[in-house]
């Protein structure tokens, strides 16, 4: 999780799961969501990970959506270089995003996503755009408690 910026880039922590912003925006609002267990094959998560895995990619989807209307979106688990269990969340949109006057672009659009062609985030911006999704995720989790 470190190598991901962790803690300065959590969005939001649960029991087995941790959802970061990727410090590389691919396009707006791509996250990484880790597995806390030490495990570098998706069959080997505990089974409680596995029964709260749904629930976290429901908020994912549901806070994304909300805040940037993306068009599709792609989980990407490719755990190569660092091989424990998690993905690549990379929403997708069909044109031009901004966030507070910076723009990205979809470049991969409609095919798959380049992950080279990455925006890094003066670091006021990038802290800005966590608390934008962290806020709206506490938001979107009490609205479903009431």
């Amino acid at each position: 999780m470190h190598k991901f910026g962790y803690p300065d880039t959590v969005v939001m922590e649960s029991d087995h799961w941790c959802v970061l912003l990727r410090q590389e925006q691919v396009t707006l609002g791509c996250l990484v969501l880790i597995c806390k267990e030490n495990v570098e094959r998706f069959s080997d998560i505990s089974g409680d990970a596995f029964q709260e895995y749904p629930k976290i990619i429901r908020e994912i989807e549901n806070t994304l959506n909300k805040l940037f209307n993306y068009d599709k979106i792609n989980y990407l688990m490719l755990m190569m270089v660092d091989p424990n269990v998690h993905f690549h969340i990379i929403p997708r949109y069909s044109k031009l995003k901004e966030f507070e006057n910076m723009r990205f672009n979809d470049y991969g659009w409609p095919s798959i996503p380049v992950l080279s062609k990455h925006q890094r985030m003066k670091r006021n911006l990038f802290i800005s755009l966590r608390d934008f999704i962290r806020v709206e995720w506490l938001n979107g989790q009490r609205e479903s408690q009431d």
